[in-house]
């Protein structure tokens, strides 16, 4: 069967010597607008090793300090490989146990994408695929921090759509080497890792595979000669975005080299099963101000063909203490909050005003009243619906769904090295 995108890796672990609560940290991507949380992380590590060392929090992507940041960060990725902290493990998969915050135990495989198999723009038919659209502009700021580095840390998270289980959940970590096993800081709950066997990777390669067979692809979601979507991103996009573009450019910049078995050719990344009860899906709502509040709801009772008779699209819309539950009768997309910001987008290109994405029902409401504005509550994405747009819209809007709470975002403790 052919090799997927996902293969095992050089995977290094932090040895015996460190400690692995003071190691693993969050996500870059979380509170960027809390740097209380990163004080208190910092203060946490008190200078031990941690891969806090290793990333910078996207908190400081804007202050003035930021290259001097990403030196340091660069010197501590070299120190780190010449202190001998890490044992590397070869050809490695690592399956990961992760009890999160409310104790439901999420499963997952680390290993390697390989960035040849990945294209982020919409509507494109390769193997591994953003699901939500790309901010190219966030992009540039990311690489310089790839740039010159001899480690990638990963957040990034991928979906496979596998109900069966055939992948992850049939795994057996009885017979596994446990590599590490850990409390998390600051309310991240615990994670253990365990190193597959070559057994089991084969039999997960096989599983892949399997998903991955067109025939069985195209019954599935009830196509004909689709391309196979086999891996949907979930979270850390824009990084696995970071990886894929600095590696074109160093394609680019010396094109007559052979980049196929180039170490930056790959990402680490985690897969997990979409069908994992850990997995929660839950709605980002709209909060529009600054604009006139009756012309823009005429105008999407319009352009969407808004009204009360029941459809499968709705939104509820709170504006001046009233609210309403509307349904959507001219659809422009798979799902109701695409149809919304496909509205949206336009009326506030045309007539100006501004969009924020908040969480919560009670914040967007209170948040629609302190700025005279609209609160449009949209239903929660159902997970089935994930794999089935991506394919018909070719991404998903933008801040469609949050997938977990922030407590329960990845954490680094797996490194691996991108320079030759």
């Amino acid at each position: 069967m052919k090799q997927t995108a996902f293969h095992s890796g050089n995977i290094l672990i932090p040895n015996e010597s460190v400690n692995m609560k003071k190691w693993a940290v969050i996500a870059c991507d979380q509170y960027t607008s809390e740097p209380e949380y990163w004080e208190k992380v910092r203060n946490e590590v008190n200078g031990a090793p941690s891969s806090l060392s290793l990333i910078l929090p996207e908190l400081y992507l804007e202050e003035n300090n930021v290259e001097q940041r990403i030196n340091t960060i660069h010197d501590s990725m070299d120190k780190y490989i010449s202190d001998g902290i890490f044992t590397e493990y070869k050809d490695a998969m690592v399956y990961v146990e992760r009890i999160q915050s409310n104790g439901i135990v999420r499963k997952g495989l680390i290993g390697t994408i390989d960035l040849e198999e990945y294209d982020f723009s919409k509507g494109s038919s390769s193997e591994v695929r953003a699901t939500e659209a790309t901010v190219v502009e966030r992009i540039p700021p990311r690489i310089k921090v790839r740039q010159g580095a001899s480690l990638e840390l990963p957040h990034i998270m991928i979906l496979i759509d596998d109900p069966e289980e055939t992948v992850i959940e049939s795994l057996d970590r009885s017979s596994m080497k446990k590599l590490y096993d850990t409390e998390l800081m600051q309310n991240g709950g615990s994670i253990s890792g365990y190193l597959v066997d070559k057994n089991a990777q084969e039999k997960i390669n096989s599983a892949l595979s399997a998903l991955a067979d067109p025939e069985v692809f195209n019954k599935k979601y009830g196509l004909e000669n689709s391309p196979v979507l086999l891996y949907a991103m979930g979270d850390g996009n824009h990084s696995l975005a970071t990886a894929k573009e600095f590696y074109e450019q160093m394609k680019k910049a010396d094109p007559d080299k052979d980049m196929s078995n180039h170490p930056a050719r790959y990402a680490l990344a985690e897969i997990v099963n979409l069908h994992s009860e850990a997995l929660k899906f839950e709605a980002i709502y709209r909060l529009v101000y600054d604009v006139d509040c009756d012309k823009l709801i005429a105008g999407a009772t319009e352009s969407l063909a808004l009204s009360e008779e029941v459809s499968e699209q709705w939104v509820d819309i709170v504006c001046g203490g009233k609210e309403k539950k509307l349904y959507i009768h001219n659809a422009t997309s798979n799902l109701s909050v695409g149809s919304l910001q496909n509205y949206l987008d336009g009326y506030i290109k045309e007539h100006g005003g501004k969009i924020d994405y908040i969480h919560g029902i009670e914040n967007v409401k209170a948040l629609a009243e302190k700025h005279n504005g609209i609160a449009f509550i949209l239903p929660d994405m159902d997970k089935s619906q994930l794999f089935p747009t991506v394919i018909k819209d070719g991404a998903l809007p933008r801040k469609t769904f949050s997938m977990g709470h922030a407590d329960d975002k990845r954490f680094y403790i797996e490194a691996r090295r991108i320079s030759e």
